[in-house]
């Protein structure tokens, strides 16, 4: 009878007494402790097992179980054959999911150093670790315990790689998508396997009585794995296509449910053989097909419960108080040094030889060497069947710790960012859709766009605004069937304008880069490691390419699996790869809700949280996403474009049309912004208002009015108290310039608003006749932009969908309207993040404040364009 029957017959048994809850007590507080430990282990880029050892290192013997009474009062001995199955289920899981990753096409792709590079990680670490075994087999270990079973188990505890941790320091580090990255990878799946096919023989060997029965153990054992990996296998293919799971991507209630039944009655019968039930779950998992993302979707399905939940209860058994000496000590550092050298030269050298650069093969060895919780399940399994005891245990843990703990920081020391090698990098992107001729940031017409798009909530704001990056002249096209006939009016005078324009024949081109947060799950690691095929797959990425073919526009699509805290580095990577003049960064509108009173219904402003006015959870975290936002405009080696989108206010009917209206104070943002109006009035469905605004003293307080605050401490209150600060990040604003380049960028203002005010005989004739330009002196613009703002929407007709064009102004700005806009939110009795004004510049902040339904369209220009 296996260990696992042994056990589920021992739990049934407790169960009906105190056993259950105390085990449920004891589970909290060991998931607890974990949780909080990778809270900090996180932060240094340290795997979570690490986090998880040493909490149970913590509340083990070594620490905390030598306060008295503290094991039987925390983990009572009634508890520990519930914890014990637990974390049994738990591994037969967690095996089932390394199992679902091995992907033999990795190996294909790289056979030959891969190879190379896996059997010299394999030979050299497990002859010196049957080496060093004899030494430790001498010094402590019972001589009743078989020599030649000690030896294999130490060589195999020595020998074998960590992949699910290789897996995850690999994406965590940006190496997925390296030269390195990939072989280490390739080499990982093969040592992996051949590790675990060395275990099972060692304890097949050790649970056999006689050498006739390891024989029959060894044969059962190659029998089960060949049904099932063949005619078990194609059982399991059919039944999911049967089912319509493989073609959806996703199980079925059914199918998961029959995937989990294979699970365990595999892990049951590998026990009841003589191997442990690990084993049953790991074959279990290499049956599961990856395609279509069928094998991603299993694993969002039990990775939280396995790792939250089963994975850290199984780590309380080392004793560092057993190392109470010298002897033990020394053979402690002797482990470390042979595990890690031996791997580590061994891979060197393959690599070095195959081909590889000295940094690359120092990576590559570093990488190898990782140990994390596939050694701690090797360990338990020796000390489970007597192999280990409990000093030796606590030796190969202790080494398991420090060689895991080390990798992170040899492979960033072997292979920092600048000699990275990306697979591809030499590719020629000449070709591919969405290239086009390289255009410097400076030119006029923008044509080369790079749209980020994080979640699918963000389709619509995107949509929004590159349909109108699209100019005239659809019904030019040769697919005409596409767009209806213009309406023929002889008596338009707008209508003489919308002629042929010289950038009608310049395609635009859209780069759009879908970003995937990388998080500790195993899902997230199993999408960066599939990211060729996934760009293809993501529905994001699919449904805004045909929205660009239905608009002649040419989009590409790129997929990066990147950290949350890395968004704003793949961005400019992103940018810089496809040489794009504009970002744009759409904002999500958030949900809608139903007033129950008056029952109507109104898209939210993506601030309303900040301003707590209502309690409806949005889709975009305003605070998250602002502090992503703040970080690309930093960043961003190119313009920016941030669209904060608040719905369509109006019904769509065959008159409407896009309205978009520009405050024009200035500098190098809101001459960018200017620009690009021109550059979407192209578009026949477009108008445009633009308004120069000079700020003038007057009666209403402004923003040189100092002494007169300082004389009105009641107005000093009053304007102080809205704007309360947060915890957001540092400010993106820039330092102040010399009073020549503000001289300057003067200069470049009344160029840029002559050229388009009075042109002699401009080329944008037929975008310019569309705009109206005006200019208006006022004390308080703010206030101004407001009404006139709310003016153009009341009184259009027909109705309007405005978007307000605005520069961000936080450098280089010609005024600062911080004063004006704590008086408009002291006025309207409103409670404004300071980190409003820092995201959308004092105008856009100010629309916000104001409640207009409105979409915000806001420009920041490059510092090297500036």
């Amino acid at each position: 009878m296996g260990e696992l029957s042994q056990l589920v017959g021992h739990v049934t048994h407790g169960l009906v007494a105190r056993a259950a809850a105390e085990q449920y007590n004891v589970s909290v507080i060991i998931i607890a402790m974990a949780q909080f430990l990778a809270l900090f282990f996180d932060r240094i880029r340290q795997p979570r097992v690490i986090a998880e050892i040493i909490g149970g290192i913590i509340l083990g013997p070594s620490i905390m179980g030598r306060i008295p009474n503290f094991k039987n009062s925390i983990f009572p001995d009634a508890s520990i054959p519930g914890l014990t199955l637990t974390s049994t289920i738990g591994l037969i899981i967690f095996l089932f999911l390394v199992g679902l990753e091995i992907d033999t096409k990795v190996i294909k792709r790289n056979i030959i150093s891969a190879t190379s590079i896996s059997v010299a990680g394999l030979i050299l670490p497990l002859g010196l670790g049957a080496a060093v075994g004899v030494g430790i087999y001498k010094e402590f270990i019972d001589p009743a315990v078989n020599f030649g079973y000690f030896l294999l188990f130490t060589a195999v505890a020595v020998g074998i790689t960590a992949f699910p941790v290789l897996c995850r320091i690999l994406t965590s580090l940006n190496l997925l998508d390296t030269t390195v990255g990939v072989v280490t990878l390739a080499a990982g799946v093969g040592n992996d396997v051949v590790g675990w096919v060395l275990l099972a023989l060692t304890v097949a060997l050790v649970n056999a009585s006689t050498g006739l029965t390891a024989l029959y153990v060894l044969l059962a054992c190659v029998g089960y794995v060949i049904f099932l990996l063949y005619p078990g296998r194609w059982a399991y293919v059919w039944l999911a296509r049967w089912t319509g799971s493989l073609e959806q991507g996703s199980p079925t209630n059914g199918m998961m449910t029959m995937t989990l039944i294979i699970v365990f009655v595999s892990a049951f019968f590998t026990d009841i053989i003589g191997v442990h039930a690990i084993f049953g779950g790991f074959v279990a998992g290499l049956i599961i097909p990856h395609e279509n993302g069928y094998a991603i979707s299993i694993v969002e399905r039990l990775e939280d419960l396995v790792s939250i939940i089963f994975i850290p209860i199984a780590r309380l058994r080392t004793n560092l108080g057993l190392m109470d000496n010298g002897k033990t000590w020394g053979y402690t550092f002797i482990i470390c040094v042979v595990s890690f050298f031996s791997k580590f030269v061994a891979c060197y050298g393959a690599a070095y030889f195959t081909g590889f650069k000295w940094r690359e093969s120092g990576a590559i060895g570093a990488l190898m060497s990782c140990k994390g919780l596939v050694e701690l399940i090797v360990l338990n399994i020796g000390l489970q069947a007597g192999i280990l005891d409990t000093r030796t245990f606590s030796m190969f843990v202790l080494h398991a710790v420090i060689l895991t703990f080390i990798t992170t920081p040899l492979t960033l020391l072997f292979y920092p960012e600048k000699y990275r090698v990306h697979v591809g990098d030499e590719r020629d992107h000449s070709n591919e859709e969405g290239s086009g001729p390289r255009q410097s940031l400076n030119e006029e017409t923008k044509t080369r766009f790079a749209l980020i798009l994080e979640k699918i909530e963000q389709l619509p704001a995107a949509m929004t605004i590159t349909q109108l990056l699209q100019p005239g002249n659809m019904s030019h096209t040769s697919s005409s069937t596409l767009t209806p006939p213009e309406t023929k009016s002889s008596t338009s005078p707008e209508k003489a304008a919308e002629g042929p324009s010289h950038v009608a024949s310049l395609p635009v081109a859209i780069n759009v880069l879908r970003l995937v947060e990388l998080t500790n799950r195993a899902s997230a690691v199993f999408k960066s490691q599939a990211v060729e095929s996934l760009v293809y797959n993501d529905p994001v990425v699919s449904v805004f390419r045909t929205f660009g073919y239905l608009n002649r526009l040419r989009v590409s699509g790129a997929l990066s699996v990147v950290e949350y805290n890395e968004f704003s580095s793949a961005i400019s990577k992103h940018v810089s790869e496809t040489d794009s003049q504009i970002v744009i960064l759409p904002w999500a509108r958030g949900t809608t809700i139903i007033n129950e009173e008056s029952g109507s219904t109104g898209p939210l402003n993506p601030f309303d949280g900040i301003f707590h006015k209502t309690t409806t959870h949005d889709q975009t975290s305003s605070v998250v996403y602002s502090e992503l936002i703040r970080k690309v405009f930093l960043t961003s080696p190119s313009h920016v474009a941030l669209f904060v989108d608040r719905g369509l206010s109006t019904p769509y009917n065959s008159s409407s049309s896009q309205h978009l209206f520009l405050p024009f104070f200035g500098g190098p943002d809101d001459r960018l912004a200017l620009s690009f109006l021109v550059q979407l009035c192209r578009n026949p469905s477009v108008r445009a208002t633009v308004v120069r605004i000079r700020k003038v003293d007057g009666i209403a307080s402004t923003d040189t009015d100092d002494d007169a605050k300082k004389d009105d401490p009641l107005s000093t209150a009053a304007v102080a108290v809205p704007l309360h600060q947060t915890l957001a990040g540092a400010d993106t604003i820039y330092h102040r310039d010399s009073t020549q380049t503000q001289l300057a960028s003067v200069t470049a203002d009344n160029v840029t608003w002559g050229r388009y005010t009075s042109p002699p005989d401009s080329r944008d004739s037929a975008a310019l006749a569309r705009i109206t330009f005006s200019t208006i002196s006022s004390p308080q613009p703010l206030h101004n932009i407001i009404d006139l703002v709310t003016q153009l929407f009341t009184q259009s007709s027909p109705a309007k969908n405005i978007i307000v064009v605005a520069g961000r102004s936080r450098k280089m700005a010609v005024e600062s309207h911080a004063s004006e806009l704590q008086q408009l939110i002291t006025a309207r009795g409103a409670s404004m993040s300071s980190m409003v004004p820092k995201t959308l510049g004092d105008v856009g902040a100010a629309l916000v404040v104001s409640g207009a339904t409105v979409s915000l369209l806001v420009l920041q220009a490059a510092s090297s364009s500036s």
